[in-house]
């Protein structure tokens, strides 16, 4: 299956981004987490481009997206400005970690943009954060900044993934970034978090957990956020960290292409 690299430069940032699947298909859009990029998901475009165009790319500050300085709002419009560039109105979205936020922030400030939405180990964005997770976010930086380069990635990838190899396929992304653009870009990704009491997305949407995602509030966000959903599917992937996708691919690519085919015949 051949992926066709294009990119778009936005505010002084190549964007790299890259096309694929059958013409005229329903589009799929897959984005990264944070401080990894598109490379995520080299095993699972293959596998969905047989259904459906898929559209991957690589986040501002990110990957081949660089130098560029992370920002949501930014990355919200450059996401905006790539569909516009190839003349999509509508697609459907799956993002992990940061990718599934951002996506969150676009179906909030453009629904007319998303038929389907898929969730991956994402925190719900709209919650109300109790005053231990306010405190935690408000701590984070001064703890990533006193932490030494080597373990901060060690330490992340650790909490990610369980194979060296899913490990390794992550740290040659994150190793492109410098410790200031680390802790940056984690610190930016805290800005999709706004409390909107009564909202819900309602829009079909498949939320992906790993059972044992130790990440953030993950674990106890997104059955919170399945509760209020009217259209939603909440999976539990057992004995998987916080990529899923990674851990178990066979079980994410079930679950994920059912339902695309499900929501998008």
């Amino acid at each position: 299956m051949e992926f066709i690299e294009q990119v778009l430069e936005r505010k002084g940032c190549r964007l790299h981004y890259w096309l694929g699947g059958p013409t005229g298909a329903p589009l799929v859009v897959f984005t990264h987490g944070a401080t990894i990029d598109h490379r995520e998901w080299d095993a699972t475009l293959p596998l969905v481009a047989r259904h459906f165009s898929v559209l991957t790319w690589d986040l501002r500050g990110h990957g081949l997206s660089r130098p560029g300085l992370f920002k949501v709002a930014d990355a919200l419009d450059d996401l905006l400005a790539i569909l516009d560039h190839q003349g999509i109105q509508q697609a459907a979205f799956v993002g992990h970690s940061l990718g599934g936020n951002l996506h969150q922030e676009l179906v909030f400030r453009h629904p007319e943009r998303v038929r389907v939405l898929v969730c991956v180990d994402c925190t719900w964005n709209f919650q109300k954060l109790s005053p231990l997770e306010s405190f935690t976010v408000k701590m984070a930086e001064p703890i990533f900044k006193v932490y030494p380069y080597r373990l901060l990635v060690d330490q992340s990838l650790a909490l990610t993934a369980k194979s060296k190899d899913a490990q390794d396929l992550l740290r040659a992304a994150m190793i492109r970034l410098s410790k200031d653009e680390i802790v940056q870009i984690m610190m930016a990704a805290t800005l999709c978090l706004h409390y909107e009491p009564g909202y819900a997305t309602n829009k079909p949407l498949l939320l992906i957990l790993g059972e044992n995602d130790r990440t953030g509030n993950i674990r106890k966000a997104m059955p919170l956020w399945a509760k209020v959903e009217p259209d939603c599917r909440l999976v539990v992937i057992p004995n998987t960290l916080h990529a899923p996708n990674l851990d178990d691919p066979d079980t994410f690519h079930r679950l994920l292409i059912d339902f695309l085919v499900e929501k998008l015949a």
